[in-house]
């Protein structure tokens, strides 16, 4: 099986879990980095570097021995299954992690629509809004989904899963401080979120992958 994921070059979550439930898994893939012509020539016409054009003209985009599909859940799960980090015959486990990417992409639309009003002003108390009323009330959701699983670190089950590697790398991008408007201490009150994400950090495949692509820990 050859598979290549197009996405841009960053750590952003959308591409990231895929990439490294590929990564751990010991799945081989190439990861197709979108950027100078290629860039400007998808934006303009969604046509990927294989010259077929991406799904509804967006990325991530996976090509799997030639055929393609786009969205990030269906993506991340399908990789997921290949590498061991989504389940395949365990229905309920499955919907548990699948809520968990809903709420990424719902977390995601927040910050979206916070990023909307150009306006100096406009943009600070919208920041201020996400900051302290949305990003806490999904926090504290994802924060009990965690208690709740059997004094386990991670979202479902003992082990990783793609929905640990979406959250992990989510939060990651709201505590990196490149967001104006939401403090850098974000998740402190969330001491399970905090020791699911440093579990993450410990796992020697995510340190080597981070330190192969980025040239250090992100």
């Amino acid at each position: 099986m050859e598979i290549t994921l197009y996405y841009f070059k960053i750590a952003f979550w959308r591409a990231e879990m895929t990439r490294l439930a590929l990564y751990i898994g010991d799945i081989p893939f190439n990861n197709y980095i979108i950027e100078g012509k290629d860039r400007d020539n998808f934006k303009n016409s969604g046509i990927l570097p294989n010259k077929k054009i991406a799904p509804f003209r967006q990325l991530p985009v996976l090509d799997v021995d030639g055929k393609i599909f786009a969205q990030t859940g269906a993506i991340a799960r399908f990789c997921g299954k290949l590498s061991g980090l989504y389940p395949k015959d365990d229905d309920l486990a499955a919907a548990r992690i699948d809520q968990v990417i809903e709420v990424a992409q719902d977390i995601n639309y927040l910050f979206t629509l916070s990023s909307r009003d150009k306006e100096k002003e406009k943009l600070k108390l919208a920041r201020k809004i996400l900051a302290t009323k949305h990003l806490p009330k999904y926090f504290n959701f994802l924060e009990n989904l965690i208690k709740e699983n059997d004094n386990s670190l991670f979202f479902v089950g003992e082990n990783i899963s793609i929905a640990d590697l979406a959250i992990w790398r989510l939060l990651g991008w709201f505590e990196s401080g490149i967001i104006d408007g939401v403090p850098t201490n974000i998740l402190e009150p969330y001491k399970n979120l905090k020791k699911m994400r440093n579990e993450i950090y410990k796992h020697p495949k995510v340190n080597d992958w981070m330190i192969k692509t980025y040239g250090k820990v992100i």
